[in-house]
């Protein structure tokens, strides 16, 4: 079975060929590509050696050392040298797999799980009493284009099919001695493997007034429900936030005839996928479609009594609101890991068999961070929760990262975004070209591209994407350095 991604908003598809049209976002089929996950892999025993992750100094040893003697990395960077994983003879009787959360990571993790082994007993725990639905179609749904039926992805007759138990509950705590979860209602569930797919939660800034009635974020089903409740009674709304979730809910909103303000802290929209100058006319086209936007401002109060009623910014002006989304980004659950004593620094940690620093553990979806990146997108959490499905039961899959690639469709304009888009040293350059609604930003160092970002004509997509990834030099691509030519280098 392939795995086809949508390169507009990232659902994967399992099949032969990919879906037409995309049943999230509606693209074409041609915008799908392939997605390689290698599932299970033979190779040798180890000996005991552990490699750096940053420098690939090799250490010998059961455990790897505390930090790297030659760059100084914290242990958790080194990886076992190529062999069984140490954990893969941990605990070989694994009769009951635990996986909690049921997004995107949790249901591949539990699909997968059930594929590698007929027998063993899953239970997937849940927060939310519906069953598993697309987050990535909330802001559809907010906006009317379906119905809440809709945005279903696995119904309770899949779990019936799978014999995958489907329990909708509230963990509250791990006795790892134990191996049990604990509930909120008083009742421990014991396991022999765990996987944790408990996602991440909204993050709202400490705004005075972020506790005002109209001040919502844009997270499960019942935040789009609330919303939609709250929409009788409103005329003006302000969406915090500039990036992806900000002015989708942003173009949502204004599909209900209201007067929406998006609010950006940075110079510019979409600050982790666009340069400044990119930005700058993704602004001036949302703005001629009506939406008012506030780049570079920060906000510093929600006024109001017990209901908002506007924003307060930081140059002194008051934008009127009956309703505020705050789309400020995400972080890990990782509350229970932590009070577990799991190594947890931003997320929980885990490695490139998606185990955490219990044997028992694994850790799949915005939850986990590896190699000190949190990914936070839906393609890396279906990634995996497939290698965390797989071992969880006794395999042997590896997860080597995912390509930092977007290509995105807000309000009807196109845009595609890979790699490094911002200077990170002076050997940086960028090659910018604007022709009319058209931008395209082409990013070298070292005689390679290394990023690139195209606005409005994105027919181009394709051959950057191979470009970057494959890492060839600028020389061996008479194409890019003929787009190179046609170009006005600047240096950012």
């Amino acid at each position: 079975m392939k795995a086809w991604k949508c390169e507009i908003c990232g659902y994967i598809h399992n099949g032969e060929g990919p879906p037409s049209p995309c049943p999230v976002c509606g693209a074409d089929q041609g915008l799908f590509s392939l997605m390689e996950i290698q599932r299970e892999i033979a190779i040798p025993a180890t000996s005991g050696a552990w490699q750096c992750g940053i420098c690939d100094y090799l250490h010998q040893g059961p455990e790897p050392p505390a930090s790297c003697p030659v760059c100084g990395s914290p242990g958790n960077l080194f990886r076992p040298q190529a062999g069984k994983h140490p954990n893969s003879t941990y605990n070989t009787d694994i009769r009951h797999v635990i996986i909690l959360g049921a997004g995107i990571a949790g249901i591949t993790a539990a699909g997968e799980a059930r594929r590698s082994s007929p027998d063993v007993k899953i239970t997937v725990l849940s927060r939310e009493p519906a069953p598993p639905y697309f987050r990535l179609n909330l802001t559809r749904f907010l906006a009317g284009d379906i119905k809440e039926s809709e945005i279903c992805m696995r119904p309770q007759q899949w779990f019936d099919e799978q014999h995958i138990d489907f329990l909708v509950a509230d963990a509250t705590g791990l006795d790892r001695e134990k191996r049990q979860v604990c509930l909120r209602d008083g009742r421990t569930l014991a396991y022999d493997r765990l996987v944790l797919a408990n996602g991440a939660h909204p993050f709202i800034p400490p705004l005075p007034g972020a506790t005002r009635e109209g001040v919502h974020v844009l997270r499960t089903r019942e935040d789009a429900n609330a919303i939609l409740a709250r929409l009788v009674s409103v005329k003006n709304v302000v969406c915090i936030g500039g990036g992806l979730l900000g002015l989708e809910s942003a173009g949502a909103l204004a599909r209900h005839g209201l007067n929406v303000t998006v609010v950006e802290g940075f110079s510019w929209l979409l600050p982790r996928q666009l340069p400044p100058r990119a930005g700058l006319l993704l602004q001036q086209r949302l703005e001629s479609q009506g939406l008012i936007v506030r780049c570079g401002v920060q906000v510093m109060e929600l006024t109001g009594d017990e209901s908002v009623h506007g924003v307060l910014l930081n140059n002194g002006e008051e934008l009127p609101a009956d309703l505020v989304v705050i789309a400020a980004g995400v972080r890990p659950n990782s509350h229970i890991a932590r009070q577990s004593g799991l190594k947890v620094h931003n997320g929980v940690i885990v490695d490139d068999w998606m185990y955490t620093s219990d044997p028992a553990i694994l850790a799949a979806g915005d939850v986990a961070e590896h190699l000190g990146k949190l990914y936070g997108i839906w393609p890396a959490s279906y990634a995996q929760g497939i290698i965390a499905g797989v071992n969880a039961v006794g395999g042997q899959a590896e997860f080597n990262g995912v390509a930092p690639s977007n290509r995105i469709k807000v309000l009807d304009i196109d845009l595609f975004s890979i790699g490094q888009i911002q200077q990170e040293d002076a050997s940086t350059m960028c090659y910018e070209d604007v022709h009319g609604d058209n931008y395209r930003a082409l990013f070298c160092r070292d005689g390679q591209l290394v990023g690139a970002v195209l606005y409005g004509d994105t027919n181009l997509a394709g051959l950057l994407k191979e470009i970057v990834e494959s890492r060839r030099q600028v020389s061996e691509c008479p194409e890019l350095g003929q787009l190179i030519d046609k170009s006005n280098m600047l240096k950012l």
